[in-house]
């Protein structure tokens, strides 16, 4: 039985839906996560709707990623899926950690600037969206945050709150291990896909639907968007080095194709006899392969609307069994609570 807990957690953000960047980057990762770690994997509704949301859909859309995850291969029976608005001690430790964590190491969040200058109204809760994840995080003891370098600096100001509260109140909280530490240990590689449309930047729904291939998107929209794919004028134009595009490309085909099509591909490229169109079919081919079994899957929960709503009830009541025993820790060594 593993004795370190795991959390990892993604947003309902834009249509809900996984794109590959979250599938290759993330979640591969996670669905590995399940043999070392007891997990626990949220979709953390509360921090959506820091910046602007459609409640009509913030619900469904909340759902659709849980049911994303377990057809990637999360084991609902293995770990525990939940919807972070289900267990209100997230919120109620992140009121307590607000007491905690100090203003300078909040404000300086590099991100909060980042989001903050895409938003023509800027609220407290994007501004404190970093500690709440620090509740996400304490509120289950998790020690293993599998997150992407980009997300270092928010898990250095978890583990400085969870310092600071056991040097003050009295020991409760493990430290996460720091996001170098955690990828050395579990050789986790994270990768990084980035926009067919614009490879200077990484996927994201943020920037429009040209910007992401979605998992379970229409076959043949992902095939116009790969088709579409920007590349370069050969290896001539870089001194021989592959242009962001077409080194995205090659990427996308290092993790979905056998060895020997790399290889094949990777030796026309040197000789200068590739051809883009080739590429790019294997390339969409090979992903097709390995997501027709994910969106099987999710076809299969999708057919049984219930089913879903009792796995993310269950995970409920299994997530908040763990963070009540440590609400009611914290409340105790703060001198507040019931009598």
């Amino acid at each position: 039985m593993a004795t370190e807990r795991a959390l990892s957690c993604i947003q309902p953000t834009g249509t809900g839906q996984l794109h590959i960047g979250n599938y290759f980057g993330a979640i591969r990762n996670w669905v590995k996560l399940q043999d070392h770690f007891d997990c626990i994997y949220g979709v953390v509704d509360y921090h959506a709707i820091t910046v602007e949301f459609d409640p009509a859909n913030l619900q469904k859309q909340s759902i659709d990623v849980a049911t994303d995850l377990i057809a990637c291969g999360i084991d609902p029976q293995r770990s525990i899926v939940m919807i972070q608005s289900h267990i209100p001690e997230h919120v109620e430790l992140c009121w307590i950690f607000n007491c905690v964590a100090a203003y300078g190491d909040v404000q300086r969040m590099t991100q909060f600037k980042d989001k903050s200058d895409q938003q023509a109204y800027v609220t407290v809760g994007l501004f404190d969206y970093p500690v709440l994840q620090a509740a996400d995080i304490l509120v289950y003891r998790a020690r293993a945050v599998p997150v992407g370098s980009d997300q270092d600096q928010h898990l250095e100001l978890t583990r400085g709150i969870a310092q600071k509260f056991n040097k003050r109140f009295g020991k409760v909280f493990p430290i996460p291990y720091t996001g170098g530490e955690l990828r050395r240990k579990l050789n986790l590689k994270g990768a990084r896909i980035v926009s067919p449309a614009d490879p200077e930047r990484k996927m994201s729904k943020s920037y429009g639907d040209k910007h992401c291939i979605g998992v379970m998107e229409d076959e043949k929209s992902i095939f116009k968007k790969i088709r579409s794919a920007v590349t370069d004028i050969g290896p001539a134009a870089l001194n021989g080095e592959k242009s962001p595009g077409v080194a995205n490309l090659f990427h996308l085909l290092e993790l979905t194709a056998p060895t020997e099509v790399v290889e094949e591909f990777e030796s026309q490229y040197r000789q200068g006899t590739l051809k883009y169109v080739r590429l790019k079919d294997a390339v969409h081919e090979h992903l097709m392969d390995e997501l027709r079994p994910v969106r099987e899957r999710k076809k299969e929960l999708a057919s049984d609307p219930e089913l879903m709503k009792r796995i993310l009830r269950d995970g409920a009541d299994r997530a908040r069994a763990l963070a009540s025993d440590t609400l009611s820790e914290v409340r105790r060594l703060l001198g507040v609570g019931s009598f």
